[in-house]
């Protein structure tokens, strides 16, 4: 099998994982049930990942390392701050809306991610984050560091929220309604 074929494996199995995680938690799928999403056999998985809980962690991973390099990109392509928080904005309301199964595992399995991995991820997101908090310190008045993350943190809320709505809006329609909301909160007291 070729690095190609075994990446395009790996990914597949990673979005089954998400899928039957998010609907029944980490504990409730087994080796076997993950191994038939994908059409073969759980032992076949550890081709691939040595156990559930390393797949758990490169899920999160993954997902962390994602958002973190694509906030940087968006940022640098920017031209001034406020296209900056437009496009981050754009880029994690495109994960939220298109990969909820993700918001859903890492909201409920982070703790079932072994410690040195759950760091890791800790790290990526505290970046994340900090992204943000600087292109928002260049628009609001306001740029105490701790209340900017604590802004930035409460609009992951609103925008992590969709997959509890998502279906209920078409998917453009709620993309320009969270970039709106998203945008509000962010900018809101500054």
């Amino acid at each position: 099998m070729t690095s190609r074929a075994v990446g395009t494996r790996r990914v597949e199995i990673l979005r089954a994982a998400a899928e039957l995680f998010a609907a029944r938690g980490f504990h409730g799928v087994s080796i076997e049930e993950l191994g038939r999403a994908v059409g073969t056999s759980g032992p076949a998985l550890y081709r691939h990942f040595p156990g559930k809980e390393s797949l758990l962690a490169a899920m999160l991973l993954d997902v962390s390392e994602r958002l973190a390099a694509g906030g940087r990109e968006r940022v640098a392509a920017a031209a001034d701050p406020r296209e900056a928080l437009e496009s981050l904005l754009r880029g994690h309301i495109a994960f939220a809306l298109g990969e909820p199964a993700l918001i859903t595992v890492h909201d409920r399995e982070l703790d079932n991610v072994p410690e040195p991995e759950r760091r890791r991820i800790r790290r990526l997101q505290r970046g994340y984050v900090e992204e943000w908090v600087r292109v928002l310190a260049q628009l609001r008045a306001d740029g105490r560091p701790e209340l900017l993350r604590a802004t930035v943190h409460a609009t992951f809320g609103l925008l992590n929220s969709t997959p509890h709505s998502a279906d209920e809006v078409p998917g453009e329609q709620m993309a320009e309604l969270l970039l709106d909301m998203g945008g509000a909160a962010l900018l809101a007291g500054g």
